[in-house]
């Protein structure tokens, strides 16, 4: 195990507590430093730096070590973001003008010598401390991002170019004495307006109740009727909402009644009481589409089909679920 040397005395303590931590992953993982630098890429020199404390280690080279050390990195990083900001008010308390700051940074991007930094300066922690574990490393320079900045400068003009002959090409496209072309309507232009109380049409109708959805209005038909034992199944279709369901009178508790139509999953209820039963609604093209049965509860079973026919007579009854009549009002 490494013998450790004591951290500088002037360490802020969280900076101290960080360091510590850096030496106990280390001892516990049993790996020398030069082992350390190796597996992480960074330089035996560097890793001295921080395990000395006379360096902060950068966070890159903290998640190297907590990947070799089989660490959890989450409280490693909390610690090292701790000791950053502890570090960066010990660079502050120096010395430096805003002015020999900024040269000073100019100095080490152009790649030339800096001044000797204090403990507690993280500017020692630059590229070249970082080793890469294979091959050589990707060129990066000036050079490099003035390449990207006119590439970027070039793809944007080009955008702008092939915008502004956009616009143009669409302005030459017709002239102020030519016919223009007419806007297409919109969908609320389109949308049928129903009559007051009705609250679906078509589709929406699907699995609606009729008489809840203002569907049983003076044009709502029987347009097919059969009878089953003692009681009659018959279709109903508004062609106000563009939809059919399924009507059985004379009902005994636990007979059923369905609607159903091609291609579309019908609807089905089972009667309670001794009442008129009719099902939910379904959209259909047409009362022709439509088809109602009835299975009741002595095993009798039958069916009506819808049929197209003319409109509802003027002897229609009135809007009660249970109304009579080839053509009634009501459910």
């Amino acid at each position: 195990m490494p013998r450790w040397k004591a951290l500088p005395d002037e360490l802020d303590p969280q900076v101290r507590e960080f360091a510590s931590q850096l030496r106990r992953l280390v001892d516990r993982s049993g790996l020398s430093v030069a082992a350390v630098a190796d597996r992480t890429g960074y330089s035996r020199t560097s890793w001295e730096r921080y395990l000395g404390g006379r360096l902060l280690a950068p966070k890159a080279a903290v998640l190297a070590l907590a990947e070799v050390t089989g660490s959890p990195p989450v409280h490693l990083v909390t610690m090292w973001e701790l000791a950053e900001r502890a570090w960066s008010r010990s660079e502050q308390r120096h010395d430096r003008t805003p002015e020999s700051a900024g040269a000073e940074r100019a100095r080490v991007a152009a790649g030339g010598p800096g001044p000797a930094r204090p403990v507690g300066s993280s500017a020692d922690a630059g590229p070249a401390d970082r080793r890469p574990p294979r091959g050589p490393e990707a060129p990066h320079g000036p050079g490099r991002h003035r390449r990207r900045i006119v590439m970027f400068l070039t793809g944007v003009t080009g955008a702008l170019l092939v915008i502004t002959s956009a616009v143009l090409l669409t302005d030459l496209g017709g002239s102020d004495d030519g016919p223009r072309a007419k806007p297409s309507p919109s969908h609320s232009a389109s949308a049928p307006v129903l009559p007051a109380g009705v609250k679906c049409v078509a589709a929406s109708c699907t699995g609606q109740d009729p008489e809840l959805m203002g569907c049983t209005d003076k044009l709502v038909q029987t347009v097919g009727s059969a009878k089953v034992g003692a009681s009659v199944v018959e279709v109903r279709y508004s062609r106000t909402c563009g939809a059919a369901w399924a009507r059985l009178k004379q009902v005994a508790p636990g007979d059923r009644v369905e609607i159903g139509a091609p291609a579309a999953a019908g609807y089905q209820v089972v009667a309670d009481a001794y009442r008129d039963t009719y099902t939910k609604m379904l959209a259909v093209q047409g009362p022709a589409a439509a088809r109602a049965c009835a299975t009741l509860k002595s095993g009798k079973s039958g069916c009506a089909a819808g049929r197209a026919g003319p409109g509802p007579s003027a002897a229609a009854t009135g809007g009660r679920p249970g109304g009579s009549g080839t053509t009634t009002t009501g459910q």
